[in-house]
């Protein structure tokens, strides 16, 4: 009997993996092409992307998240001053509906992501360098901000650095913390949650320092919430820290390029992802044009460089997983693409694949779960 309930769990999930994984684009407007939110559908048998199609019109989507029920997706509009829109997703054609805006309390916003439970949106505004949570109703709109930060100071590079420029705020995976990468500042600023208000209140510690000049822009944990791991724009680098779950304080273990030995153009770094399994980290770097693959060591958390894939790819602004572990998606803002790599489930590499579709200025990738 135990044989005959693994068997039939184990043809269950080969079945699900098999069915097609519905995808969202983040844009910024170009002459040329709708203006806009994209919607392709991922065949997770072949990699193929099926035509690109506008699901929603919205100015300067640069980017996006799915609320964890599905039904909603968030934008940001990434203007003076910035906005966050919260969209109905038609359950059979896929397609936008607009519900609501909420002023995102500051200049152009770049990032934004939604707790667990789908209660609250936080979201990151570069030019100003504030931040803000905003509570989600039922219904998925938006309601007024809950909270406002405004960052103070600069660091030592005299043309990115002047002053704050938050450039990601992400949840902590019991999201009780939120982890704020200021490029500006050459900080990962700290903040509790409260789940009750929706608003940001201080923590202790308040914030983790990074190397000056080194620049900070997104961060990300392993799927277990032992390890997180920060990438920087400035400097090329990946920091690995271990995290405290009880105060949010996050301990560097390592400091890792994102460049190959001896490379000495100019390049900078974007996104980072670790794989669903856990097992390897990703980042992407704009100059060099490539996705850098490492592993992780599941006891340190430490990072050892796999290598790099560099087939097509010009400036990838974002990139994604899909769910089940097999393709990684490519933005490529520049070249006006999207790519699909099938992922090496022993190696961790990406392998091209001959399927790329056309989008103008792609620069986010998100999943309909």
């Amino acid at each position: 009997m135990e044989k005959i309930i693994m068997t039939a769990s184990l043809l269950a999930m080969q079945t699900l993996a098999a069915q097609p994984v519905d995808v969202y684009f983040g844009t910024y407007n170009k002459d040329g092409f709708p203006k806009g939110i994209y919607h392709a559908v991922l065949d997770l048998k072949t990699g193929g992307l099926s035509s690109p199609q506008i699901a929603g019109e919205a100015s300067n989507p640069s980017f996006i998240e799915i609320h964890p029920n599905s039904k909603f997706l968030y934008a940001v509009t990434e203007r003076d001053p910035g906005a966050v829109s919260a969209f109905a997703i038609d359950p059979e054609t896929k397609r936008l509906r607009l519900i609501n805006t909420s002023k995102s309390c500051g200049n152009n916003p770049c990032h934004i992501s939604i707790s667990a439970d789908g209660r609250v949106l936080l979201v990151a505004n570069y030019s100003s360098g504030s931040v803000a949570s905003i509570p989600v109703n039922n219904d998925g709109s938006l309601a007024e901000p809950a909270s406002s930060i405004q960052h103070t100071g600069s660091s030592v590079n005299p043309q990115r650095q002047k002053e704050p420029h938050a450039h990601s705020i992400n949840f902590s995976p019991d999201n009780r913390f939120a982890y704020v990468a200021d490029l500006g500042l050459d900080k990962i600023m700290v903040y509790r949650l409260d789940p009750e208000s929706g608003k940001l209140l201080p923590n202790d510690p308040s914030e983790i320092r990074i190397k000056p000049g080194a620049g900070p822009r997104h961060f990300t944990f392993t799927p277990d919430g032992k390890f997180a791991y920060l990438i920087n724009e400035l400097d090329e680098t990946v920091v690995a820290f271990v995290h405290d779950p009880k105060n949010g304080n996050l301990s560097e273990i390592q400091t890792i390029s994102t460049l190959p030995e001896g490379f000495t153009g100019a390049s900078y770094c974007a996104e980072a992802r670790v794989h669903p399994n856990g097992k390897f980290l990703y980042g992407s770097n704009r100059g060099h044009n490539s996705i850098v693959a490492y592993k992780i060591n599941p006891e340190k958390g430490t990072l050892t460089l796999l290598g790099f894939q560099n087939s097509g790819i010009k400036n990838p602004r974002n990139f994604n997983i899909d769910p089940t572990g097999r393709f990684c998606i490519v933005a490529n803002q520049d070249s006006d693409t999207v790519q699909v790599f099938r992922i090496n489930q022993e190696t961790g590499l990406l392998e091209p694949t001959e399927h790329v579709i056309k989008i103008g200025k792609p620069v986010c990738v998100r999943f309909l779960r």
